[in-house]
């Protein structure tokens, strides 16, 4: 496999970086790491609780440092839609990683989207899913070293075409 020691999923929440990223990770015989998760497991709290008790700057400070601690091989990593906001942490990324921006239409977008807030999604007050959209797409496209459009494929399209990039 022509990839660097892990494999990055970018993209806008509910893209499917975590389902895609398990799928992909055994398909490949690598292990899985969300990085939401890791975030909610140093920190006690849900992506939700941070945001509402820190704040949006704390919590892209916060995501910033644990994305940068981390040090594995052989992973494949979803990462938060908000990592793209931190050019440190993108830096790291690519480094250690192949980075695969999982682009799915605004309209798709707006039929899988629930309740940001819930989510912990990283939003400035006021934002719309419109809004993130716009202002986050091009930062997608900035740091990826592929680009799949998910829009009419499932979890296990994408996840096989990955690999025919990756190989």
């Amino acid at each position: 496999m022509k990839t660097k020691k892990n494999i990055i999923l970018i993209g806008m929440p509910a893209a499917g970086k975590s389902t895609i990223g398990n799928l992909l990770a055994q398909k490949i015989g690598f292990d899985f790491l969300d990085s939401d998760d890791l975030i909610q497991s140093k920190e006690q709290k849900t992506l939700a609780q941070i945001i509402i008790e820190k704040g949006l700057d704390q919590f892209l400070q916060i995501e910033e440092s644990h994305i940068v601690s981390i040090r594995c091989k052989n992973h494949v990593i979803a990462t938060g839609g908000s990592v793209v906001y931190s050019q440190k942490a993108m830096e790291h990324l690519s480094k250690i990683s192949t980075i695969i921006y999982l682009s799915i239409p605004l309209d798709i977008l707006l039929k899988r989207f629930s309740d940001m807030t819930s989510r912990g999604v990283a939003v400035k007050s006021g934002q719309t899913i419109e809004d993130l959209y716009k202002e986050r797409t091009p930062l997608y496209d900035n740091y990826c070293d592929i680009k799949i459009d998910c829009g009419s494929m499932t979890a296990e399209q994408v996840a096989k075409r990955a690999m025919k990039y990756l190989s």
